[in-house]
């Protein structure tokens, strides 16, 4: 083979794309899958105008009466468990807890109010931790969990009203800070 002479020769030809469509049957089937999905959308949430959040509102009856163990699920049974049983040596336990079933029922409303830090005595165990305070549910919510809590996992005391919840928050409607263990809520409250 000779050496071409010239640059002409020299190059090689350029690349060039060739007519190579979509096969029909990628077409057919892909049209397919665009019209199904267009219909499905159409089906199922109307004309684009309707295709927002089609959610219904959930009216709420004010009169209708509070889920104590709704409410325990939401906000206490991740430290105390679901059974009430706490979590040793850092949760106390609310079943058989004498702070809870207390006659008193002034006591477990104030923990709920304004909640706890420090040293508190519950079923003969030291538990020295900070609970925070539950002031923001309403009294109807307060009422309701504490009537939960006294009433399961064998705790048999009397349920609580939402005037009682009134009157204990109204009673230190001028506390800011938690109640600094079970020896102020002695001090302040009286025996459980």
């Amino acid at each position: 083979m000779t050496e071409p002479t010239n640059q002409r020769e020299r190059e090689t030809h350029e690349p060039e794309e060739l007519h190579n469509p979509v096969p029909w049957p990628v077409a057919i089937v892909s049209l397919a899958l665009i019209a199904w999905g267009a219909s499905y959308y159409f089906q199922n949430t109307g004309y684009p105008a309707a295709a927002g959040d089609r959610r219904s509102t959930i009216v709420v009856d004010p009169n209708a009466q509070v889920d104590g163990a709704a409410v325990y699920a939401g906000n206490c049974a991740s430290c105390h468990q679901p059974t009430g049983a706490g979590l040793g040596g850092v949760f106390p336990p609310l079943a058989g807890s004498e702070w809870v079933v207390s006659d008193n029922h002034d006591i477990p409303a104030q923990i709920l109010l304004h909640g706890i830090s420090g040293a508190i005595d519950v079923a003969g165990t030291t538990y020295n931790g900070i609970m925070p305070s539950f002031a923001q549910l309403s009294d109807a919510e307060i009422a309701a969990v504490l009537t939960h809590i006294r009433s399961s996992w064998g705790n048999g005391a009397a349920a609580i009203s939402a005037d009682q919840v009134a009157t204990a928050r109204k009673q230190h409607a001028d506390r800011t800070t938690p109640w600094k263990g079970g020896e102020e809520l002695l001090d302040s409250l009286g025996e459980p």
